[in-house]
């Protein structure tokens, strides 16, 4: 992996266009692209934080191929057109495979993500199973989907990257996903983890992949509103109230608005742990700090 990653990095500093202010022209998902400073500024930014966390994390390996996983909503668009204008721009050395799960939701338009793929000459998957039937089987009434809906899709999409030969599935998981990630398992886990940018599934054969993870949310809505992407809206997960995610969600924004900027600090804070300074023992030897002894 060092070397894989070292060639990565040749290739990204040998090639300038990510960093200079003209962001004109890329693939087809730009033809129709805003050409207003504000929107290059855009580009050129979630270009950047996609460019710095393939790099920080060592995620690309030369000629390997990727199985990008595709909602239909604005984080997962987002995320297929950066990696597709980065390959344009001769900076992501790997084969790219969008893969849609079909899970049957009622009223789904089978339809908008196939010709969207296909108008764009993108190679794509799109992969049905009823897995919405197994949930509301299984969820008693009123209970939160979200768990069981995400470990049934994601067992699908490990079994698809098998069957096309992908190392990683990759996933739009953003900086805002991580932040709510790390307060509900601090408020209702009683532990400190986070949503990882790059890590490897139980069965040790899949890497799960996260290159927006230090985007944020707003940034990726104004993206993908200017990019006029055909949005699907999720309407499982999506129409449950009072859920703690949406409570952690509106209580980030709140903060936000009263103290701008600090979900980027606490973004940053979380990769500048420093571990003799929390409680635990598994993370740093406490039983052996001690003090000199004076001779």
């Amino acid at each position: 992996m060092p070397e894989a990653r070292s060639m990565l990095d040749d290739a990204l500093a040998e090639n300038p266009l990510a960093d200079e202010a003209e962001v004109d022209g890329g693939p087809s998902l730009f033809a129709q692209a805003p050409t207003s400073v504000a929107f290059k500024k855009l580009r050129k930014r979630l270009l950047r934080e996609v460019r710095e966390s393939i790099s920080r994390y060592a995620m690309a390996r030369p000629g390997a191929r990727w199985l990008v996983g595709i909602s239909g909503g604005k984080d997962s668009y987002s995320l297929l057109a950066l990696l597709m204008d980065m390959k344009w721009r001769g900076l992501l050395p790997v084969d790219i495979l969008a893969c849609n799960l079909d899970q049957g939701q009622p009223g789904f338009p089978k339809h908008i993500l196939p010709e969207f793929l296909t108008r764009h000459g993108i190679a794509h998957r799109i992969e049905y199973r009823d897995t919405y039937s197994v949930v509301k089987e299984k969820m008693p009434a009123g209970a939160t989907y979200c768990s069981l809906c995400s470990r049934l899709r994601r067992g699908n999409l490990y079994r698809v990257a098998r069957e096309e030969g992908c190392e990683a599935l990759v996933l739009g998981h953003h900086l805002d996903d991580s932040l709510e990630t790390f307060f509900l398992n601090l408020f209702h886990g009683g532990k400190m983890a986070a949503m990882p940018a790059k890590l490897l599934n139980d069965e040790g054969d899949i890497l799960v992949l996260r290159p927006l993870i230090h985007s944020t949310e707003a940034d990726l809505a104004k993206f993908s509103q200017a990019m006029a992407f055909p949005i699907i809206p999720c309407d499982l997960c999506g129409s449950q109230d009072g859920l703690q995610r949406n409570a952690l969600k509106a209580f980030l924004s709140n903060m936000e608005r009263q103290f701008p900027g600090r979900k980027e600090t606490i973004g940053k804070a979380l990769a500048h742990v420093n571990p003799s300074h929390l409680l635990d023992p598994r993370l740093f030897d406490f039983q052996s700090l001690s003090p000199r002894s004076e001779e």
